[in-house]
């Protein structure tokens, strides 16, 4: 069983599940460019960096299904989904790597690509929907539309950008692709 991100749902709602993840660390990567885009530039330099291009060079194991292990390394099972998030600008996007929750900011191998940043996400209430489907643009905008329209009229204050996870690789069917937009609220 692979891990995955943690999180507790403390209630459902039209729409969506209402969310509260504990505080985690992330491996991060900035992209400039368009949504569609930023996965697939993003993906090869985080694969690197758990695939052993860090100080320590250790290991790090991808979940869901993808699985890197070399003999002799030590393996670190990293968990799902793969998240990515509109930037601070214009044409600017995150897109993440969440860590296993066993880690901290000290025992987690430092990135040697400077690109990568690794940092603490906090602990969050945030609103959650679930979906299958493609990794599109338009997918994703029709989906985060709605989960803000359903998050305002169930009362609920947004309090950053809506996040779009994937959780599963591209070869699997697009019909059976778990995919979220997440959505941070108020208390």
């Amino acid at each position: 069983m692979t891990e995955q991100q943690p999180y507790r749902v403390v209630s459902r709602h039209p729409g969506f599940e209402l969310r509260r993840y504990p505080s985690h660390l992330v491996a991060e990567f900035r992209v400039e460019g368009p949504f569609d885009r930023a996965g697939n530039e993003a993906f090869r330099p985080l694969a690197g960096y758990i695939g052993g291009a860090n100080r320590a060079r250790r290991r790090i194991g991808m979940t869901a299904p993808v699985v890197q292990e070399a003999t002799g390394s030590q393996k670190i099972a990293m968990t799902a989904p793969v998240l990515q998030e509109e930037g601070d600008r214009p044409g600017s996007w995150l897109v993440r790597f969440v860590m296993p929750a066993g880690f901290s900011a000290a025992t987690l191998p430092e990135p040697e690509d400077p690109r990568i940043t690794v940092r603490e996400i906090p602990e969050e209430l945030a609103a959650a929907a679930r979906f299958s489907g493609r990794w599109t643009t338009e997918a994703f905008e029709r989906r985060a539309t709605a989960l803000g329209h359903a998050v305002t009229a169930a009362g609920l204050s947004p309090t950053g950008a809506v996040r779009y996870a994937r959780f599963d690789p591209p070869w699997k069917p697009w019909f059976l692709r778990r995919n979220e937009v997440v959505l941070p609220v108020t208390e």
